[in-house]
């Protein structure tokens, strides 16, 4: 029996979606969580103690030679310094998105991890979905046809009253924009991941509904703020968008989304309709085993994910028979595992988004921005660096 020596690695951040990857690298094959770094010395020893998994210090891990991979879960103002440092200690990075606060930032980092030729990967797991990968496995097909319309929202309530508060709503440490840059960033990965094209340039109009927020004087867990009191708070300004209304140009397709933390009702829904000359397909992530289809001369289908049904490139993203619901959390699961397919072997692809497609999505972050508070229509770049 060959005995395979499993790939250490260790996560940097103790809330939600540091436990979210905690609980998703248990269950891809040959990985080790050797270590948890995270500021709040309490949390990262609680979490650590309840999955058996020591407490280290951010530059331990660094130092740590048998420790191969690291997991970005902290807020977004620190994505930057610790993808570099990780990189400059010689690890594999995982970050959470965005990237960086800049597209500038995100450039240096993917110069650096090209440079240091070590594997790099942007968490946009929602790719992940067997049934969004059926989607562009038809694209990818000519079953759509030419693309002519791209459309969908993503539409959540977690921020909906003046009470809500999280990290994210404070530029310093969530960066310039929050609605946008946490869940527009997903729609936009998606639709360029789907149809093969790229926003050319867009129009937004972004909106702050509560410029004055009630922030705890303690911390508060992500998603966790509903269940809160509102007594010892502080009114705070805020200068993040509660929601985003964005349209938009693929070349010669035409497209419009939403984004909001403000939706009565919806959790956390993604939804996206391409339309082609030939068929139109759309998706719902609060339904994520249906795939609707959609024809002109004939009838319209709902279709239920079953591999043995699926084509091959989506097949591979579904490890349950059908009937067997997969989720949100078997997302990371898939994206973990190809992540560290290719640290173990030097020639696997990188299928995964990585580093160029975060920066990718800051380019549109910024122009989104701009867009906004010029009321104006914005190009983007034919490439991210400007060359």
């Amino acid at each position: 029996m060959t005995t395979i020596t499993p790939i250490r690695t260790a996560i940097f951040g103790t809330g939600f979606m540091g436990r979210v990857h905690l609980e998703a690298l248990r269950r891809v094959e040959h990985v080790e969580v050797a270590a948890i770094a995270g500021r709040n010395t309490v949390a990262a020893r609680q979490l650590g103690s309840a999955f058996n998994v020591p407490r280290l210090s951010p530059e331990a891990v660094l130092s740590d030679r048998t420790i191969q991979a690291v997991h970005l879960c902290t807020p977004n103002a620190l994505h930057f310094s610790q993808a570099k440092a990780a990189l400059l200690a010689g690890k594999h990075v995982l970050c959470e998105k965005p990237l960086a606060i800049s597209a500038a930032e995100a450039l240096e980092l993917v110069e650096l991890a090209s440079k240091r030729d070590l594997r790099n990967a942007v968490c946009h797991n929602l790719r992940c979905y067997p049934m969004v990968q059926q989607m562009r496995a038809m694209r990818d097909a000519g079953s759509l046809g030419e693309i002519l319309v791209v459309q969908g929202a993503y539409s959540q309530d977690w921020l909906l009253y003046d009470t809500d508060w999280n990290w994210r709503v404070d530029s310093a440490a969530g960066g310039p924009s929050r609605c946008m840059a946490d869940v527009g960033s997903h729609w936009f990965d998606i639709a360029e991941h789907l149809t093969g094209l790229r926003v050319t340039a867009l129009c937004a109009d972004l909106q702050t509904f509560h410029k004055i927020r009630k922030q705890p004087r303690g911390p508060v867990e992500t998603f966790a703020n509903k269940l809160a009191s509102e007594s010892d708070t502080i009114d705070t300004p805020v200068d993040t968008e509660d929601m985003g209304a964005v349209i938009f140009r693929m070349g010669q397709a035409r497209g419009s989304m939403t984004a909001s933390q403000v939706s009565a009702g919806r959790k956390n829904r993604l939804s996206i309709e391409i339309y082609g000359s030939k068929a139109g397909v759309a998706w719902d992530q609060e339904r994520p085993d249906e795939l609707w289809i959609g024809h002109r001369d004939s009838a319209n289908c709902i279709i239920v994910k079953d591999p043995s049904l699926l084509k091959p490139a989506a097949r591979a993203y579904a490890d349950l028979p059908g009937g067997h619901s997969e989720g949100y959390d078997d997302t990371f699961k898939q994206l973990f595992r190809r992540f560290y397919a290719s640290i173990a072997d030097a020639n696997a692809p990188g299928d995964y988004p990585q580093f160029t497609d975060g920066l990718r999505q800051l380019v549109i972050l910024e122009a989104e921005l701009a867009s906004s508070r010029t009321r104006a229509w914005i190009d983007l770049p034919a490439t991210e660096n400007g060359n």
